[in-house]
């Protein structure tokens, strides 16, 4: 005779595996949440060497973590920490698209750090063209599934094009179903695809169904190596600038003090609005950082450094916080208040 399970263990027993889903259990929400400050010193370095001055330059994140049922609550309860959609995250973008994307704002962000730096130090470059970049791609394409995000076309039927206008003049020139073969790099592999060549919604001309930016690349006598493999977007543009400029002129610009900061940044040096800036005070406050520059944008109502403001008094951090618009005028606060 089979003995029965008494209805509370059974209760008991359901009740546990309930809170080990909650606690175990990724759902489709992600937490943002202040991330790391991390200094760059060990990070960039120019012509083989670090960077010896005192005090530091350090970029700063928002932590990023998909949500169980147990960390969304949690996460309500925190003053500095949102729950957001995937969507809302990644948009459309598959988790490796969205990486993919990630590593070329990086990219794009390292190489614009370079050329502003170069500019500031009044350093002489040129930009070497390399191909374009896969934005996006139709999945009319016939090159659906074979390029992906993040790879960069470097020629079209074995030709090599100096400009992105170029490259695009070549293929318009063709008829909507004309076949080509395109190279593509590919996590650091070259590869070939062949396919036929589809009607453009934009304009209806041949295309081969993607949506594509400049891949280029700073040549100058001048070497600069990152070591952040594992740190994506393009925030931290303003202070690979800054790091890079004192590494060129060798000059203190820190005198000892703990500087952190955020900011996109583009050829011209020109600082961009960010997201999670308030994540971001709180963990350079909390690091140490006597000084954050936050990008500031009077046409567009100054919506970082307000919200980089409001964070601080929430902390009631002793930190300043100082509104720049471009590299230039992050240098000139460093000389005029902070440097030797």
């Amino acid at each position: 005779m089979k003995r029965k399970v008494p209805i509370k263990r059974l209760l008991l027993l359901l009740l546990a595996l309930i809170l080990m889903a909650c606690v175990a259990l990724p759902i489709s929400y992600y937490i943002e949440a202040p991330g790391s400050t991390i200094k760059l010193d060990t990070l960039v370095k120019v012509n083989d060497k670090k960077d010896k001055f005192t005090g530091s330059f350090s970029l700063t994140s928002v932590g990023i973590r998909q949500a169980t049922v147990a960390t969304a609550l949690f996460a309500k309860t925190q003053a500095f920490s949102d729950l957001v959609t995937k969507e809302a995250l990644m948009g459309t973008a598959s988790d490796d698209d969205y990486n993919r994307i990630q590593n070329f704002y990086m990219e794009t962000s390292q190489n614009n750090a370079i050329t502003a730096a170069l500019t500031l130090a009044d350093q002489p470059f040129k930009m070497d063209y390399l191909g374009v970049y896969v934005l996006g791609i139709e999945k009319n394409s016939a090159f659906y599934g074979k390029i992906k995000i993040g790879d960069t076309v470097v020629k079209v039927d074995s030709q090599f094009f100096k400009s992105s206008n170029d490259f695009m003049k070549y293929v318009q020139s063709k008829k909507v179903d004309d076949k080509v073969t395109i190279t593509y790099l590919q996590d650091g592999k070259e590869k070939e695809a062949s396919g036929s060549l589809i009607k453009l919604p934009s304009n209806g001309k041949a295309g081969i169904g993607i949506t594509l930016t400049d891949h280029t690349q700073v040549n100058s006598q001048e070497k600069v190596q990152f070591d952040v493999d594992n740190i994506g977007g393009p925030s931290a543009g303003l202070m690979f600038t800054l790091e890079i400029y004192q590494q060129l002129i060798k000059q203190d610009l820190r005198n000892g003090h703990e500087i952190a900061g955020t900011g996109t940044i583009d050829s011209q040096g020109n600082v961009g609005q960010i997201g999670g800036i308030d994540k971001k005070i709180v963990s350079a406050s909390e690091s140490g950082a006597e000084i954050f520059f936050a990008p500031v944008d009077l046409e567009k109502g100054d919506t970082n450094y307000q919200d980089a403001k409001k964070a601080a008094k929430k902390i009631n951090t002793k930190m300043k916080v100082i509104p720049v618009k471009t590299a230039q005028e992050a240098v000139k606060y460093l000389k005029e208040h902070v440097a030797k």
